[in-house]
């Protein structure tokens, strides 16, 4: 019932694990299986495991939803069947948080994704139809996290989102940690502009700043481009970080 994914690696009990219950575990490690997030994966410095859902169906069709009760469009997962693939869930990795990706939950940001890649791991559950049973969602005390307004056909391809943010953020996973330091939203605000040779493209040149050797000047310009940039493109994180500051 349990599939450890292709690019996965044996993992002892202090590796970090992702655990996805889905309808789709073909669709992983996916995009999670290449760049640094694969090489991760192939290092043991995470694992990452699938749950099928319909390995928990008791009938021959092995179907996993039903009609919603009250009526209504779609179908819903049911509770029976849900309930017993996030136990199993469980069983693998008792202290994991558990998260339903869902349009309605908490949105997910990288305050979010660090208290994510500081926990002892993930168990993901990937909706399907019009939901999962709000019962299971009680009971399993699932955490509903949004990866935005915007609704998708399943959890699976928020779960590459949300991983991804995840993962990148454990030790050893990128080259150089520092690099995180100046990230878009480490510090409250956007990323400053990046440029690399040649110094003149297409008419256009390397701000001077850049080049001059002086680290504080640098430092300063960055610090200016991030505030201007947040300012003009996220108003919202600029009146955040002056009320913080």
């Amino acid at each position: 019932m349990v599939s450890n994914s292709e690019n996965s690696t044996k993992s002892d009990n202090s590796t970090w694990r992702a655990i996805c219950l889905t309808l789709f575990p073909e669709l992983f490690p996916g995009p999670l299986g290449a760049s640094v997030t694969g090489t991760a994966l192939d290092k043991g410095l995470w694992a990452l495991d699938t749950i099928n859902f319909r390995d928990f169906a008791t009938d021959k069709h092995r179907s996993v939803d039903d009609t919603p009760a009250g009526g209504g469009p779609g179908m819903v997962l049911r509770p029976d069947i849900a309930a017993k693939a996030i136990d199993t869930a469980v069983d693998l990795c008792p202290t994991a948080r558990r998260i339903y990706l869902s349009p309605r939950g908490r949105p997910f940001d990288q305050a979010l994704a660090r208290e994510f890649a500081a926990s002892d791991g993930l168990i993901l559950v990937c909706g399907r139809f019009e939901g999962l049973d709000e019962r299971v969602i009680e009971t399993r005390q699932l955490e509903e996290v949004s990866i935005g307004d915007f609704v998708m056909t399943g959890g699976e391809m928020a779960v590459y989102c949300l991983l991804d943010a995840v993962v990148r953020l454990k030790e050893g996973v990128l080259g150089a940690q520092s690099s995180l330091d100046n990230e878009s939203f480490e510090n409250g605000l956007l990323e400053h502009p990046q440029y690399t040779r040649p110094r003149e493209f297409e008419g256009e040149v390397i701000p001077e700043v850049l080049l001059s050797g002086d680290h504080g000047k640098i430092e300063q310009w960055r610090f200016e481009q991030s505030l201007k940039i947040t300012k003009e493109r996220r108003p919202d994180l600029f009146q955040a970080y002056n009320s913080k500051e």
